[in-house]
């Protein structure tokens, strides 16, 4: 019987699109693409797309998490439209190597950042 207390499971897993789905700005200007989804694991619905921008054959990257609010599909050109501005996305929550763990507090930040509606990801 071990006494040590397991760590709370996060309760999003991230989904990998391989950053096949484009982001334009609303103007029509190209930002990058979607490099994954954040889903609840419980209900099963996106929370935030992190976006991919910048870099050149894969190296130099930087990716940004975004309330999955802030995002319209434009289904006649098949892919995402931001509706914030491009010099607020770039100044937002971000990282080039490592992730950070997606828990409750980060959330809260891009979503405060934002200026959205928090996420609650508890498990009911």
């Amino acid at each position: 019987m071990s006494n040590t207390v397991d760590a709370p499971t996060l309760l999003l897993v991230q989904a990998n699109i391989a950053n096949t789905m484009k982001v334009d700005s609303r103007d029509g200007d190209s930002i990058g693409s979607v490099y994954s989804f954040m889903v609840h694991k419980g209900s099963g619905r996106v929370t935030h797309a992190v976006l991919s921008l910048g870099g050149f054959l894969g190296m130099g990257k930087s990716f940004y998490p975004v309330p999955f609010s802030v995002l319209q599909f434009d289904a006649v050109r098949d892919q995402y439209v931001i509706t914030t501005d491009r010099r607020l996305l770039e100044g937002g929550p971000s990282w080039s190597n490592n992730a950070p763990v997606f828990d409750q507090a980060y959330a809260d930040r891009v979503a405060s950042y934002y200026g959205v509606g928090t996420e609650n990801l508890s498990a009911e």
